[in-house]
């Protein structure tokens, strides 16, 4: 392999999130528990993973490293190529800002604020130059005429996608999404996809933790977090494609989804 292609290699590797070797310990002594053991996983542009699992197994965990809420007790977390160890708090706080989009599943909306104005608020928070239109974006997510409607004026589904609408009016590059589906109707979850999507296909690199098999299905890749919960967990049990784990039925999760998709 030539010097050229081996530099294109490794910079397509450093692109996206990637988490090497990450473990983490909560609490003390006897009730200390290994929320993460040595795990890695690299998210691409351009690339849905589905953080799946039971109860406890450390998908939180995972997604709070991933988002840099947390720092694992060792192993190393980059985003494009950014060893985020190395920073300090506020510059770690200043990473987040600018290359990190959150969406969970309460929280982000300001409840006396219009749909139009959480976006106009989040555009300006995040400093982008440039000028910038509520309508348009909200039109994108089916909510054009959402645009005077506060939080508690919305549906369940529409609260949702205010909150990932939020989040695209930042200039981040990974998305880290807290069980989206929560309380969504069928139809509320199939636009989410949609939105899923369009993140996807802008290129960003978007992990999602979600028990719902459509998520699931719809992912490019899934990460199964177990095999139990507590002490039981934190390891990562399958990583594959949806097919791949429909096919295997290894795990419980696995068995579920291949039971959803008729497999």
């Amino acid at each position: 392999m030539s010097m050229q292609s081996t530099n294109t290699a490794d910079a397509v590797r450093t692109r996206g999130l990637s988490i090497e070797a990450a473990s983490l310990s909560l609490g003390d002594g006897s009730s200390s528990v290994q929320a993460l053991d040595a795990v890695s996983l690299h998210v691409q542009p351009g690339e849905l993973v589905a953080v799946v699992g039971p109860s406890g197994a450390g998908k939180s965990s995972l997604l709070a490293v991933a988002g840099a809420l947390a720092s694992p007790d060792s192993g190393r977390v980059s985003v494009n190529g950014i060893d985020l160890s190395g920073l300090g708090k506020a510059a770690k706080a200043r990473f987040r800002l600018e290359n990190i989009g959150f969406v969970f599943q309460s929280g982000n909306l300001i409840p006396a604020l219009t749909a139009a104005e959480q976006l106009e608020l989040v555009h300006r928070m995040a400093k982008m130059p440039g000028a910038f239109n509520a309508h348009e974006l909200l039109d994108a997510m089916g909510m054009g005429h959402k645009l005077k409607s506060r939080p508690d004026q919305l549906s369940g589904g529409e609260r949702q996608r205010l909150k990932l609408a939020a989040q695209m009016a930042e200039k981040g590059d990974v998305y880290v999404l807290d069980e989206p589906t929560t309380g969504l109707h069928l139809a509320d979850v199939q636009q989410l996809l949609g939105l899923l999507d369009r993140l996807v296909d802008s290129g960003k690199s978007v992990i999602v933790i979600e028990h719902h098999q459509a998520v699931m299905a719809h992912a490019d890749w899934i990460i199964d977090m177990g095999p139990g919960a507590g002490h039981d967990g934190g390891r990562i049990v399958f990583e594959g494609t949806p097919a791949d784990l429909v096919a295997g039925k290894s795990t419980l999760t696995g068995e579920h989804l291949a039971a959803y998709v008729g497999g």
